[in-house]
């Protein structure tokens, strides 16, 4: 069973949020030897300045990096990522799960993840061209997640 981390920043402050990533996380415990990490997040004035974000985003991501193990494959989600079906996607993890010991995923804060991060990441990926709220995320890729081993072992899933 392949270890998955999922580093996100900040807390889940809806309760409909915080049981979709409960059950999607009881689900893929079949699969998967899945840890959630959630790092602190910086609270963004109105009106921040570049500097202000730029400063935000580098906080961030160094609270990040202190979760990145160097031996892993490295997701981070992003606009600008790669896109993928489900089945690709499913494809592209049960590959790496012949190579890699350990994955992942990388959710930055409403602000997005710092660009060494990005930079320093195995690959770039995104689920859509829209901008998804960054607590949102984290239910759909575990859901992407958790669809793409149901693919993996030909095990039925509503579509």
């Amino acid at each position: 069973m392949i270890k998955t981390d999922i580093i996100c920043v900040g807390k889940i402050k809806e309760r409909y949020l915080e049981d979709a990533i409960a059950e999607y996380s009881k689900r893929l415990g079949s699969y998967v030897n899945l840890e959630i990490i959630e790092v602190k997040d910086e609270k963004t004035p109105d009106n921040a300045t570049d500097k202000e974000i730029k400063k935000i985003l580098e906080t961030e991501g160094g609270r990040i990096r202190k979760y990145i193990d160097d031996k892993a494959h490295v997701f981070a989600m992003a606009i600008e990522g790669r896109q993928l079906t489900s089945e690709a996607f499913a494809k592209h993890l049960d590959e790496l799960t012949m190579s890699a010991s350990r994955l992942q995923f990388i959710i930055g804060g409403s602000l997005g993840i710092d660009e060494s991060i990005k930079k320093n990441a195995d690959e770039l990926l995104s689920f859509s061209k829209m901008t998804f709220p960054h607590q949102l995320m984290r239910v759909i890729l575990l859901e992407q997640i958790y669809r793409a081993h149901k693919i993996i072992k030909s095990e039925p899933y509503h579509k």
